[in-house]
């Protein structure tokens, strides 16, 4: 292929930017004194057909370096890397390596998915054998056909938490291109029967499939989560039906397009907290070689070692300008050119650490995306914890950022599976956590309220499993978390005792009953709705495998549950009083003339705060809408059958709605198929969550 001419260019924006005249490169380096572009023809061509160096008198603009090739218009399939060299002194935080083909920070597509390679991690290796590289991808004609971002209320959201590649990849999925974004679009009817408005994907930027220790490579294994993330603006190519065409960027938007049109929103799960270069003994894939001292936090007695606040090895240096600007962007660009919805980010409490490490209130990075104009109506979830210890869960900075609420997910965990003297923290968590939100002008809709996520066990094996059983994943079931508050309900694991079988199914229902009956926005982690199981294993995020994969017979099998959940998320999308923007008080509602909540325990009025061994709480809550029904919930977590008062009612009558204890299609009635109690008490089964509706 014959070499291109190219002058100067210019330093924005970052990354390869094609047009009719041809292609603008630009990298950032602070501290790099010499500068390669180096392009191949094709994505696997071993050698590159061109390599330009780049003057600094000429192709430098303070931390940029740029160069534009002329008449490279992105339609050529050019696959490039970048070497970069500059002070060696490690001691000093520089990595800078001129052997090594780095990978553009900026890059739009990356290519590093159909070799098995050690990326850079082999010294020994050729260079051109062991480089990740970017694509030069034509200026965007896409057609999205009149689509824009939803902009839901986020008291409305029901949140679904899925892998791409998981959700289609098992041989029941039946879809056309398992394990991508298109397989996706196949399944859209079956989150939409389900009641589905928002999915929030975990990690779709470019990752890392090797980043994982060493025996479980050595076990087959590879890094299936995702939250080893090297390219924060390209789709990752393992989900795309065929990565060296350049076609991620259409195939992301054609899922997102889809699930618009079906009236659900798209989260993604970011994470900026760290990236799969790791530590010292971790790969350099494109921070370390191009900009170390900077992009990460480094060890102030000893800059040659790395801060882990992420527990995975290195720490992004969030609030350093140039990084800020880095990930502001990258979230812009989403939204921008893919038209995202929102997002979820990793261990944000990372984000609200300054340059030192320190905690920061006023941190730039977190204030500047709640005030950028073009992120302004997107939903900002932050996980408000990191590994550093660093716990921020109703303290995050910003007003905007929901949080996941860890709080909640433990106390109902804790209440469910029995654990007494909790009803008043219970009350407080199940109207949307006004402790931890509403001294400072938040709303019940900062918190996410959620019982179980990919990190963790599912649901089922919440009521399955004592302990974790991580064996697969090759560390000796070190890994994973040790506090779980689960309870097997009597055997470890897989059972054919029929009794426990039901009590386990009951106790699952309980929990998503409490889940949809809380204030906050609900988030259900895909596969829970039918009883999905990981045998035990709490940490999966190396199995790439049917041990994580959503099994599309479970739908039929487990039908109970699935309808269970599915009306459960009717009930509450019918029900305002459920999804309240402000906090309940106890003040009358117009609409009723009724307190907007009552608190009860065996008696009516009479909730057992102070009792260390309570283990029931009833509350009765007004409608808010005319055509509304008033809602009276008990949820009986105690080992006994009680007879429990209903409230008195003017013109109206209790009708069952919902009952743990009885089986499909019992446990859940339809509205026209409810019928009036004439009694003035009802029996409650232990370990039960009872809804009646008023007409």
């Amino acid at each position: 292929m014959k070499p291109y001419p190219f002058n100067a260019g210019h330093r924005y924006p970052a990354g390869a930017t094609a047009g009719d005249e041809g292609t603008n490169f630009c990298v950032f380096s602070r501290h790099a004194s010499a500068v390669q572009l180096l392009l191949y023809e094709k994505p696997g061509s071993g050698r590159p057909f061109q390599i330009i160096d780049l003057d600094p008198a000429i192709n430098r603009t303070f931390f940029f370096w740029h160069v534009f090739v002329e008449g490279m218009t992105g339609r050529e399939n050019i696959s490039y890397t970048w070497k970069v060299d500059g002070p060696g002194n490690v001691e000093a935080g520089f990595r800078f390596d001129p052997a090594v083909e780095l990978l553009d920070p900026g890059a739009r597509a990356v290519t590093d998915i159909l070799w098995q390679r050690k990326y850079n991690r082999d010294p020994q290796q050729e260079p051109p054998a062991t480089s990740m590289r970017a694509m030069v991808l034509p200026e965007s004609d896409y057609d999205w056909q009149g689509d824009e971002p939803l902009q839901q209320s986020p008291e409305k959201e029901i949140i679904y938490e899925m892998h791409v590649g998981g959700f289609t990849r098992h041989p029941t999925s039946e879809v056309a291109h398992p394990g991508t974004f298109s397989g996706i679009i196949e399944k859209i009817p079956y989150l939409q029967e389900l009641g589905i408005t928002a999915v929030e994907l975990l990690p779709v930027m470019a990752f890392d499939e090797q980043d994982l220790p060493d025996n479980a490579r050595d076990l087959g294994l590879k890094n299936y989560w995702g939250y080893a993330t090297h390219s924060f603006y390209s789709p990752h190519p393992g989900y795309c039906i065929n990565p060296l065409s350049g076609s991620h960027r259409d195939e992301f938007r054609d899922m997102v397009k889809a699930l618009h049109r079906a009236g659900i929103s798209v989260i993604l799960d970011v994470v900026y907290n760290h990236t799969a270069e790791g530590g010292v003994d971790g790969p350099v894939i494109n921070f370390k070689g191009i900009m170390n001292r900077g992009f990460y936090h480094l060890e102030d007695h000893d800059p040659s070692q790395y801060k882990n606040y992420s527990g995975c090895g290195n720490t992004v240096n969030c609030n350093h300008p140039l990084v800020a600007r880095f990930i502001i962007r990258s979230l812009e660009y989403w939204v921008r050119e893919f038209h995202v919805d929102g997002f979820r980010f990793d261990l944000a409490s990372i984000m609200a650490r300054g340059e030192d490490g320190a905690p920061m209130y006023h941190a730039p990075v977190i204030w500047n995306i709640e005030f950028s104009d073009t992120l302004a109506h997107t939903r900002l979830i932050a996980e408000a914890w990191d590994a550093g210890g660093l716990y921020q869960v109703g303290g995050f900075p910003g007003f905007r950022w929901a949080e996941w609420n860890g709080r909640y997910r433990d106390l109902v965990r804790q209440f469910v599976k029995g654990d007494q003297g909790l009803v008043s923290e219970l009350a407080t968590r199940l109207t949307g956590s006004s402790d931890l939100y509403q001294s400072s002008g938040r709303l019940p809709t900062n918190s996410v309220n959620f019982i179980t996520c990919h990190d963790g066990f599912t649901l089922y094996d919440m009521v399955s499993y004592n302990d974790k059983h991580n064996m697969a994943n090759g560390e000796d079931n070190r890994d994973g978390d040790n506090h779980n508050e689960s309870w097997n309900c009597g055997v470890e694991g897989e059972t054919d005792d029929l009794k426990i079988c039901a009590f386990r199914l009951k106790q699952v229902k309980n929990f998503m009953a409490i889940l949809m009956l809380s204030q906050g926005v609900p988030m259900i982690l895909a596969g829970d709705e039918v009883l999905k199981s990981q045998q035990g294993n709490n940490n999966c995020y190396c199995q790439d495998n049917e041990l994580s994969w959503f099994d599309w017979s479970l739908p039929e099998k487990n039908q109970e549950m699935f309808r269970f959940t599915r009306n459960m998320i009717r009930l509450r999308r019918r029900h305002a009083c459920l999804m309240q923007r402000r906090f309940l008080t106890g003040s009358s509602s117009v609409v009723s003339g009724m307190p907007d909540v009552s608190w009860h325990g065996p008696g009516l009025h009479e909730p057992q705060w102070n009792d260390p061994s309570s283990r029931v709480l009833a509350c009765t809550l007004s409608r808010v809408e005319p055509d509304e029904e008033d809602l009276h919930i008990i949820l009986n977590m105690s080992d006994d059958n009680l007879s429990m008062p209903l409230p008195k009612l003017e013109n109206r009558s209790w009708h069952l709605a919902v009952d743990t204890a009885r089986a499909m299609p019992g446990d859940v009635i339809e509205p026209k198929k409810q019928q009036p109690v004439s009694r003035e008490t009802v029996e409650v089964n232990s370990h039960s969550v009872v809804i009646y509706e008023s007409r």
